[in-house]
């Protein structure tokens, strides 16, 4: 008889769904189940939680204007920027600018993402492991083999790794170093370890070009006369499978500065919840090119990515498939078919 992987023990599951918070619960509710290998040659059916989309938000579209009005879909004012804003009634501080960026600013950041944001200095998931590894991405697209990688030990500003000694890892693909790559850090430099910006790291200014982005992004959650200084972002790089929990972003001296968040690459759903994470969270589509900003009271919400959409009909990437077209690109379509790049800039102090 075939075995039901995810059918079996439903009341079981259903008392511990109970258990969990409302955002945990919204977490399990859109995130992408996975098969789990079959432990014998026996035939199993997997039955996959059916993905309810109903009550997501899409900015981009105003088909489904009854369920805007429940959640409190405003549209923002902003005489002075040339794009549709977007807020929530009930998360003030929170800004949603759909298709903010044309297909040509998309394919260009997703280009600096893959083979300049990782650079050192720029400090990455890696680095701790690694050491400081330079022209990854490059070496990745020419199918090369890092032989001469050291366990950095006691690496500066990494006090997680101050007991492990230092040692020669095996040799390594670069394209499985690539697949590993999950942040990158510009400007001044984050030590997650510790959880705060460590300024004597060394490190190199945001790129002008992002600056000048970020600041006329950030316009709509900034008073007039103010502008918004980058000086820190962190790069977050998605699998097929990966997901971004629940969590504040607390690090920054001055909360009433937002936090603009770039997305590139396939659709995903983010979640946006309250003050703690008993409150339920609001599930939004972001796609490539929309920003989204979080300032003042929305700095103190949870938010979170349980989903990236992977395949070729949900991933709504179709505009950025036809701009990877010449052979020397073909790297970077292959990376981006199935994955997503988010660029989140701060102002520290």
């Amino acid at each position: 008889m075939a075995a039901s992987v995810y059918g079996a023990e439903t009341s079981a599951a259903t008392a511990a769904d109970l258990e969990r918070t409302a955002f945990r619960r919204a977490e399990k509710k859109y995130k992408l189940y996975k098969a789990p290998l079959p432990k014998s040659r026996k035939k199993i059916t997997v039955t996959k939680p059916t993905l309810d989309l109903a009550e997501v938000i899409d900015f981009r579209t105003e088909i489904n204007e009854t369920l805007h009005l429940q959640i409190g879909v405003i549209k923002v004012d902003c005489p002075d920027f040339d794009r549709p804003v977007f807020g929530l009634s009930d998360h003030p501080g929170f800004y949603f600018i759909p298709s903010a960026l044309s297909i040509e600013e998309q394919c260009h950041w997703i280009r600096e993402s893959l083979q300049s944001f990782p650079q050192p200095p720029n400090r990455t998931n890696l680095t701790p492991f690694y050491g400081p590894i330079y022209d990854l991405f490059d070496a990745a697209k020419r199918q090369e083999v890092f032989s001469n990688l050291e366990n950095p030990g006691n690496y500066q500003g990494d006090s997680q790794k101050e007991t492990m000694d230092s040692c020669k890892h095996p040799p390594i693909p670069a394209t499985k170093l690539l697949r590993k790559l999950r942040w990158s850090t510009l400007g001044l430099q984050f030590d997650w370890s510790m959880r705060n910006y460590n300024v004597s790291l060394p490190h190199n200014k945001i790129p002008e070009g992002l600056c000048k982005l970020a600041k006329k992004m950030a316009s709509p959650a900034m008073s007039k006369g103010e502008e918004f200084r980058p000086e820190a972002a962190i790069v977050n790089y998605y699998g097929p499978s990966d997901m971004l929990g629940g969590h504040v972003d607390d690090m920054e001296a001055d909360w009433s500065r937002p936090i603009v968040s770039i997305s590139l690459g396939c659709k995903a759903i983010f979640l946006l919840g309250g003050k703690t994470r008993e409150d339920a969270p609001i599930a939004m589509y972001v796609r490539s090119g929309d920003i989204v900003l979080m300032a003042g009271e929305a700095r103190e919400c949870f938010h979170g990515v349980p989903r990236i959409f992977t395949n070729e009909e949900s991933a709504e990437i179709d505009s950025l498939i036809t701009q990877f077209t010449s052979k020397d690109e073909k790297f970077i379509l292959d990376y981006i078919r199935n994955s997503r790049i988010n660029i989140n800039i701060r102002q520290v102090n």
